[in-house]
């Protein structure tokens, strides 16, 4: 596991697919994407990407919410989290107002919580989307609890008092 300093790439959704599907653990590439993006050691070599694009679920798909449908990293220490900071700032800068990811049950969700992200809310496993009238392959997923997280909140609440709070003293005076 490496520890080198990283930095910010871009990367091409091509690029970034064949990344994940040599280091995902459990995952294939998603299908679309709206950007992708990396983390690079001081020697160019790419160590970890993300790959956010529209929400997976329907409900979730409102127009002002993306979703990181995939991260896969080499080992590289703080990896993941360097990109979770960096999907949601750039999500911000796009327009958009929330960005969700889901963990799998016995993931830790370290790198999240390292980015500030907080887990709103618990999916107990489902049997899986395949019926005899509609037959379909499993993802790897079904029989899997899920967590769903978010990432923090783009407007920090300040409190009244210090907005409140004016500088005073010939110092803040204008001239």
């Amino acid at each position: 596991m490496s520890t080198t300093p990283l930095h910010l790439v871009p990367v091409r959704s091509r690029q970034a697919k064949e990344f994940v599907r040599t280091w995902h653990r459990h995952h294939p590439p998603p299908t679309g994407q709206i950007f992708s993006l990396g983390a690079a050691d001081e020697t160019g070599v790419l160590r970890a990407v993300a790959i956010v694009g529209r929400p997976v679920a329907r409900h979730l798909d409102d127009g002002a919410t993306l979703e990181v449908t995939r991260t896969a990293t080499d080992g590289t220490r703080n990896a993941n989290s360097l990109l979770y900071g960096a999907s949601w700032r750039a999500a911000k800068a796009l327009g958009y107002r929330r960005l969700i990811t889901f963990t799998q049950e016995g993931e830790s969700g370290s790198s999240l919580r390292g980015a500030g992200w907080h887990l709103i809310a618990r999916r107990p496993p489902r049997a899986g989307w395949h019926t005899a009238s509609r037959p379909r392959t499993g993802h790897g997923n079904d029989h899997v609890a899920r967590f769903l997280w978010q990432a923090p909140d783009p407007t920090p609440t300040v409190p009244s008092s210090v907005c409140a709070a004016q500088p005073t003293g010939p110092e803040y005076t204008r001239s």
